[in-house]
């Protein structure tokens, strides 16, 4: 969630179903306030839609969401019209539905009761499925992993992966969670509180200027949660953040068909992949043929409501994939015997952007798409590889003899520019300012022009030797494709907080001068043609931003960490045979 406009990815969590195209209700009938008993005597609040005359029982789709079922009606009346009965479930403590709301916690066993609940009713023929995004995606790996009986498919779309890519990702918090938390506290929606991008950049500017602590972000925004005070004690993936995703044995129970959605620049990508990753590492061979992947050109919200546009970055009319046809195929062919999705011509169904016919190519496996790796190794003359127009290269030929290259990052240096926070910039993903600003904060590498039209498609990992005279830091690895005419396109970015460099969920200060590697293998996956005569632009620095935890680099507890432990950063990236700093991108054509 916390990637690529935190704030309009959030946005588009409860937007969305309301911007799909609105449905005649004359054939649908309505029931709200329809209460389902959990085990524990709480009764969640559902609202639910059915074909109005339609006398045989039908297959049931629920989604379970904090974010009030009547943000789901569009998709209620469009899944009724399919001869299906929805239902959108508040989740325990939130809308209607009564018990207290902890976010995560409560899903899975609440998820089972009320698939099994469902199956029991006299309209339902027994056949009980899940949808939803985001946190609606999250609960349904959630419910499955206890195994309701009844369960017959689910379709996470760009579901969330605790201790992955929310609340942190890289063992690194946002400003956005407090804002999330605040949009989820109490019965109610607050929308327009949520959506008020000035005064959550208020209350984040306020947190830099003053030089606070990062635990303090509740009380400035005047909204002290448990839940977030709580995330803060556990800022690496421990057991309390593996306690809602499935075990290994539960993945290998699970028998279920799955089809999981996400985008290139979805900001839970990394939880969808890992999702599927865990699921293929451990369920048995025959039910890994039953689990489908989706990834579109999309953002967060695209994953649900395609648009033609990302923040700049523009697409083909084969983006423009019918979402709610995809899922209600789906369902037809898992729960009616219906044909196969025609998207589906495989496993994997990935969309391909950039120079020239944009289209969806398809593969038996993610492995499959790209088996080929090209390194670049990183050089510079001399030493300068901190301007953007004397910059170092990225090069073919092998590790390559030069000066280390460094930069300088002091932590009580006002962010050069608002990133976007207070009114997210409509082409950010286009805009090289964030390059061309860096103030001497970051280091960066070009390819040369490419040769031929080149298909890239994968995850790229980087491995920079670095050195610090600081005990800790955060860094910030971005790619760019830099078209012939120099204009700049965002491909993917990734986080790495120094003591994580070995393991996210073990933290090693770093030794003083000493020449490490530090492994970036967080870029999300994309697919794009890099046009002849384009560059690649490699961008590493230490992220000064509004939206991120501030790192003082003092090396103790960071979200206690304020002004009076603040350290400037000197750093040093090696580029020689000793230390053959790489980028490796996989080409598919």
């Amino acid at each position: 969630m916390m990637r690529w406009s935190i704030a309009l990815l959030a946005a588009a969590l409860w937007s969305l179903p309301i911007v799909a195209q609105q449905h005649d209700t004359a054939a649908v009938d309505i029931r709200w306030g329809v209460k389902i008993p959990l085990r524990d005597g709480v009764h969640l609040n559902a609202t639910v839609y059915q074909p109005r005359g339609v006398t045989e029982p039908l297959p049931v789709i629920f989604t379970l969401t904090p974010y009030i079922g009547d943000t789901y009606h569009t998709w209620g009346l469009y899944q009724a019209r399919q001869r299906y009965i929805f239902a959108a479930v508040d989740v325990r403590g939130r809308g209607n539905s009564e018990g207290e709301f902890e976010p995560f916690v409560n899903e899975a066993k609440d998820g089972y009761d009320v698939v099994e609940w469902f199956a029991r009713q006299p309209w339902s023929n027994g056949k009980t499925a899940m949808w939803g995004g985001s946190y609606g995606g999250f609960d349904q790996w959630a419910t499955i992993k206890e195994l309701p009986p009844h369960l017959t498919t689910i379709v996470p779309v760009a579901p969330t992966f605790l201790g992955h890519d929310y609340p942190f990702e890289a063992n690194i918090f946002s400003t956005y969670i407090i804002q999330w938390l605040t949009f989820t506290s109490g019965k109610a929606g607050q929308l327009n509180l949520f959506g008020d991008m000035s005064q959550w950049a208020g209350y984040a500017r306020t947190l830099d200027r003053l030089h606070l602590p990062y635990r303090l972000l509740d009380s400035v925004a005047g909204n002290k949660s448990t839940a977030f005070q709580k995330w803060l004690e556990h800022p690496k993936p421990d057991a309390y953040w593996d306690g809602p995703s499935p075990t290994p044995e539960q993945y290998r129970q699970m028998t279920q068909p799955i089809l999981t959605i996400t985008g290139h620049y979805d900001g839970d990508q990394l939880g969808t992949l890992l999702h599927y990753r865990r699921f293929l590492q451990y369920a048995t061979p025959e039910e890994r043929a039953k689990i489908y992947l989706v990834i579109g050109p999309w953002d967060h919200g695209g994953t649900r409501v395609p648009t033609r546009e990302v923040n700049g970055v523009e697409f083909g009319p084969a983006s423009m994939v019918d979402i709610l046809k995809l899922n209600s195929d789906w369902y037809d062919w898992t729960m009616k015997g219906g044909a196969r999705p025609e998207l589906l011509q495989k496993r994997v169904a990935y969309y391909v952007a950039g120079a020239h016919a944009e289209l969806w190519r398809y593969a038996d496996s993610l492995e499959a798409i790209a088996p080929q790796r090209n390194k670049f190794f990183l050089t510079s003359a001399g030493g300068r590889a901190e301007d953007i127009f004397a910059s170092g290269q990225l090069t073919t030929a092998g590790p390559v003899e030069s000066p280390a290259d460094h930069y300088v990052y002091n932590p009580l240096d006002p962010p050069p520019f608002d990133e976007g926070v207070t009114h997210p910039s409509a082409l950010s993903f286009v805009d090289p300012s964030a390059v061309v600003r860096s103030a001497g904060n970051g280091v960066i590498y070009h390819t040369g022009p490419f040769a031929e039209e080149t298909e890239i498609a994968g995850q790229l990992s980087l491995t920079a030797w670095i050195s610090l005279d600081v005990p800790d830091t955060d860094f910030q690895a971005t790619v760019y494709e830099i078209l012939p005419d120099g204009k700049s396109i965002l491909l993917t970015t990734t986080l790495l907080r120094a003591r994580h460099r070995e393991s996210s969920r073990e933290e090693k200060l770093v030794p003083p001068g000493a020449i490490l590697p530090y492994r970036f293998v967080g870029f999300p996956f994309f697919a794009r043609r890099i046009a002849k005569g384009s560059r690649l632009r490699l961008f590493l620095h230490s992220p000064n931003s509004l939206t991120l935890e501030k790192n003082y680099n003092g090396g103790g507890v960071v979200a206690n960490e304020s002004g009076k432990d603040a350290r400037t950063a000197h750093v040093k990236i090696y580029h020689d045979r000793e230390h053959p700093s790489v980028l490796e991108v996989p080409v598919s054509r």
